[in-house]
C-alpha cells in the first residue's frame, strides 16, 4: 500500500497565484499599519488558498509484477552447423534454469527461423514481434543466442532493456565459399557471356593452401575440373551451348574441417536467345506465291535472309546476253560449299533440278542436315517430276517419296491426331475455319511424323528428325493464299514461325521435353510428349533423395503436376529418356554466405544497451542484477535491470481539508486576529 497527496484545484492556478498575492498584499500592509494580528490574518488565507488547491490523500494497493525477460534462440541454417544446435540446447536450459530461479522473474522464449524468400535471420523482426505482445515496463533483459549472422541488424527496433548476444561455434570454425559474379538471366547462344569466380576462405583457414579444385557441370553433364587460385577473382568466358535455360553449376568439393559444403555450390541459370536467324531462301521457277516466304521472313527484323532465285532456267532462251542478266556472279560455291554451316535454316521453294546447283552441293545440303542443320521443303508440281528433289542426293533426308501424282483439288487443311499433340500445330488460332488451298503433293511418308492433312487425309505437312538435324516437307505450294485471305486465310505467319523455332531446336517446341518452372521452393513440371500416356517423373534432390511423382494430362500431348521442394538447391528430373535440371532458390542461400560466427554485426546494437556479446564456447554467462543506466555485462556475467513494475488493485481517496475543516480554521484565525487587535 502506498499514499500519494494529490492536488485537484477549484480554480485555475493563476487564479491562485493571484488570490496568493493578494493575500500577502494583505499580510503586508497591515504589518506596515503595525496591526498586532497580522500572523493570524496571513494562516487564515493561507487555509482558504490551501482548501482552493483541493488536496487529497491518495492511497493505492499495488500488487508488484514479474519482470521479463526474452530469450531469443536463433534457428535458422547456419545455426545447424557442427556442434552449434547442442551449445544453443544447452545454454538454453541453462539460462532457463537460472532466470526462473529468480525471484518475481519471468521468461519469453522466441524462435528465430530461416527467413521467407532467402531473406536470411531475422532475429531483430522475432524481438520486434516479441516486444510488441509485451508491456515495455516489465523488459528487464534481451538474450539472443546466435551465431552473430544476423540480416536485419540495422533494423530500428526501440530496445527498453540490455540486449546481450551469446555466440555459438568456435574460435577454431573455418569456411570455404564459392561467389560468382556478373552473371545475367539472359545471353545470345554462340556469343562468349564473361563470368566472374572467387573462391573464399574465412575464419581459421590453413595457412598451407593455396589451391583449391572447382567443377563445372553445364545442364547436370558430367563435370570437368580445374584448379583455381584461392582469394583471387577468376575471369571465365562461358559460351551457352542452346537456346533457353541453361543450367550451369559451379562447385567446390568440401575441404577437411570446413564448417559446411552448402556455400560451395553456385548454381546459374542463363536463357539463351539468338541474336538473329540466318535464313537461305532458294527459289525455283518464279510462281504465284513466289514472293510470299521472302515477304514473311523480310517483315522480321531478326532474320537475316540470302535469296537465291532462277529467274531463267538454262532451258530458256530469249536472246539477253548471259553477261547483262546480273551485276555481279551470284556465289554458289560460297553459300552451298563455304558457309552453308553458318546458316540456321534452308528454305527450298519449289525448286527443282535444273543444272545449277550441281548434285555435288545438294550432298553437302544433306550432310549439313545430318550434323544439325535444319531443311524447309515447300513442294510444288516440280517435285512430283523427274527433276524433283527427291531424286537428288537430298533425297536421303526428305521424309516423303512422291508418288508423281498432283492433285488440283480444293481442300482445306486440318491437323492431324498426331498434330494435335505436337508444339508446331497444336493450338494453332482458327483451326477449323481455314481458307482452302488448291492443290496438292501426293507424298507417301516414309519417316517423321505427319502433323497436318489435306485431301483424303494425305499427309500435308510432315516433320521428322535426321540424326542431329531436322526436316520439314510442305506437300503443297498454296500455302500463299492464306497470306492472302483467300476465303479467310489462314496463319501461314504463325505456322512458319514455328516450323523455324522447331527446326531450330527452339525448347518451347520440342515435341519430346521434359521441362520445370520454379516459383519460390515449388516447380511446375511439364512433358510434352507425342505418346498418349507417359511414366511417373522422378525427382532427385539436392541430398540424393528420390521422389516420384504421376502426371496429369492437361492438354494434347502435355502432362504436368507440381512438387513443394523441401529445400534449397539443384534438383534432377528423369521421365523415360528426358531429363532436365533445374534449381529451386539459390544454390548458396543467404544463410550460408557468411557462416563463422562473429560479434561485428550487432556490435553496436548491443553497445547502445550497454550490453555484451560473449561466447557460449567458454561456458554459459552468469546473470546479475544492474540498476538502469549502468553496464550490464562482464566478464562472465551478463546482467539485467529489475523494473519494479506493478499493478494497481485498489485506489482511495480522502479530502485532506473538508469544507466544515477549512471553515473552522479561517474564522477562528480571523476571530483570534480581530479580538487580539481589539484588546490592544
Amino acid at each position: 500500500m502506498t499514499g500519494t497527496v494529490l492536488f485537484d484545484p477549484l480554480l485555475p492556478w493563476p487564479v491562485l497565484a493571484i488570490l496568493a498575492v493578494v493575500v500577502i498584499g494583505g499580510v503586508v500592509l497591515a504589518l506596515m499599519r503595525g496591526l498586532s494580528g497580522w500572523a493570524l490574518r496571513g494562516l487564515a488565507g493561507l487555509v482558504v488558498l490551501a482548501a482552493l488547491t483541493g488536496p487529497a490523500f491518495q492511497q493505492e494497493d499495488r500488487a508488484p509484477l514479474t519482470d521479463i525477460v526474452i530469450l531469443a534462440e536463433d534457428q535458422s541454417a547456419s545455426q545447424r552447423l557442427t556442434d552449434r544446435p547442442a551449445q544453443t540446447a544447452d545454454a538454453v536450459a541453462a539460462l532457463t534454469t537460472a532466470l526462473s530461479a529468480r525471484e518475481g522473474t519471468e521468461v519469453r522464449q522466441v524462435t528465430v527461423p530461416d527467413g521467407e524468400e532467402d531473406a536470411g535471420t531475422r532475429l531483430m523482426a522475432a524481438i520486434s514481434d516479441a516486444l510488441a505482445e509485451e508491456p515495455r515496463a516489465r523488459i528487464a533483459g534481451i538474450i539472443a543466442l546466435s551465431d552473430g549472422q544476423v540480416h536485419d541488424a540495422d533494423l530500428p527496433v526501440d530496445l527498453p532493456a540490455p540486449m546481450h548476444v551469446l555466440l555459438t561455434g568456435r574460435e577454431t570454425d573455418w569456411d570455404r565459399r564459392l561467389l560468382v559474379q556478373n552473371a545475367p538471366a539472359f545471353a545470345i547462344i554462340g556469343e562468349p557471356v564473361t563470368l566472374t569466380l572467387r573462391i573464399e576462405d574465412s575464419g581459421a583457414a590453413p595457412t598451407e593452401t593455396g589451391l583449391a579444385p572447382l567443377d563445372i557441370s553445364v545442364d547436370g553433364a558430367p563435370a570437368q575440373r580445374f584448379n583455381v587460385r584461392i582469394g583471387e577473382d577468376i575471369t571465365l568466358p562461358i559460351t551457352l551451348p542452346h537456346g533457353g535455360r541453361n543450367v550451369i553449376q559451379f562447385t567446390v568439393p568440401e575441404a577437411d574441417g570446413e564448417l559446411t559444403d552448402r556455400n560451395n555450390t553456385a548454381l546459374i541459370q542463363i536463357n539463351g536467345i539468338r541474336d538473329r536467324l540466318r535464313v537461305l531462301l532458294v527459289s525455283g521457277e518464279p510462281h504465284a506465291g513466289g514472293r510470299t516466304w521472302r515477304n514473311l521472313l523480310k517483315s522480321d527484323s531478326s532474320v537475316d535472309l540470302v535469296h537465291f532465285t532462277i529467274l531463267r532456267p538454262p532451258e530458256k532462251q530469249d536472246g539477253v546476253p548471259v553477261g547483262e542478266l546480273s551485276l555481279i556472279a551470284f556465289p554458289t560455291r560460297e553459300l552451298f560449299l563455304e558457309k552453308i554451316d553458318d546458316f540456321d535454316l534452308i528454305i527450298f521453294d519449289r525448286y527443282k533440278r535444273r543444272g545449277i546447283l550441281p548434285a555435288l552441293y545438294l550432298d553437302n545440303v544433306a550432310r549439313y542436315v545430318r550434323d544439325g542443320g535444319a531443311v524447309l521443303v515447300a513442294a510444288g508440281p516440280d517435285f512430283a517430276g523427274a527433276d524433283s528433289l527427291f531424286r537428288s542426293p537430298l533425297g536421303a533426308v526428305i521424309p516423303a517419296q512422291p508418288s508423281a501424282r498432283v492433285l488440283e483439288e480444293a481442300f482445306r487443311p486440318v491437323v492431324s491426331d498426331i498434330g494435335e499433340r505436337h508444339p508446331v500445330t497444336t493450338g494453332m488460332p482458327g483451326a477449323g475455319d481455314w481458307g482452302r488451298w488448291l492443290r496438292q503433293i501426293d507424298v507417301d511418308p516414309r519417316t517423321g511424323s505427319v502433323v497436318m492433312e489435306g485431301i483424303d487425309d494425305r499427309p500435308l505437312l510432315i516433320l521428322d528428325r535426321v540424326e542431329q538435324g531436322r526436316v520439314a516437307l510442305l506437300a503443297s505450294d498454296h500455302a500463299w493464299l492464306w497470306n492472302r485471305g483467300y476465303e479467310g486465310g489462314g496463319p501461314q505467319l504463325e505456322l512458319l514461325r514455328r516450323l523455324a523455332h522447331w527446326m531450330m531446336k527452339e525448347p518451347e517446341l520440342e515435341e519430346e521435353a521434359l521441362t520445370a518452372t520454379a516459383t519460390g521452393q515449388s516447380m511446375r513440371i511439364v512433358r510434352r510428349t507425342l505418346s498418349e500416356e507417359v511414366p511417373p517423373v522422378t525427382i532427385t534432390g539436392p541430398d540424393g533423395t528420390e521422389t516420384i511423382l504421376d502426371l496429369d494430362a492437361v492438354a494434347p500431348g502435355q502432362f504436368a503436376t507440381r512438387f513443394e521442394g523441401p529445400e534449397i538447391g539443384l534438383y534432377r528430373l528423369e521421365n523415360g529418356d528426358q531429363t532436365a535440371v533445374i534449381g529451386l532458390g539459390p544454390a548458396a542461400p543467404r544463410e550460408f554466405e557468411a557462416t563463422i560466427a562473429t560479434a561485428s554485426v550487432m556490435a553496436d546494437r548491443v553497445a547502445a544497451t550497454q550490453g555484451g556479446i560473449l561466447r557460449l564456447e567458454e561456458g554459459t554467462p552468469r546473470i546479475r542484477t544492474v540498476r538502469e543506466g549502468r553496464p550490464a555485462a562482464g566478464r562472465g556475467w551478463i546482467g539485467i535491470t529489475p523494473r519494479g513494475a506493478y499493478e494497481t488493485q485498489d485506489v482511495r481517496q480522502s479530502a485532506l481539508l473538508p469544507p466544515w475543516l477549512v471553515l473552522l480554521l479561517a474564522a477562528s484565525f480571523i476571530t483570534a486576529a480581530w479580538l487580539r487587535e481589539g484588546r490592544r
